[in-house]
């Protein structure tokens, strides 16, 4: 995710805890950037554990088993 995308999420969520808060299209704004954001992380995790193996006792590597999917 773009640094930019970041900064205005940070920049809404600050403005939202003002007296002020949100318009109804900021609203929207931060739902779609959160839930990029969220999708963004997924799939860095996704990423990290299918190149992640576990070693056994005698030396041996194995990848993780894939559970199945519970979103």
């Amino acid at each position: 995710m773009e640094q930019a995308k970041i900064g205005r999420i940070n920049e809404l969520a600050r403005k939202s805890k003002t007296p002020e808060g949100l318009t109804e299209e900021e609203r929207r704004e931060q739902a779609v950037l959160r839930a990029e954001y969220i999708a963004a992380v997924k799939r860095s995790l996704t990423a990290q554990l299918d190149n992640t193996y576990l070693v056994d006792e005698q030396g041996n590597k194995r990848p993780l088993k894939k559970c199945r999917d519970k979103s």
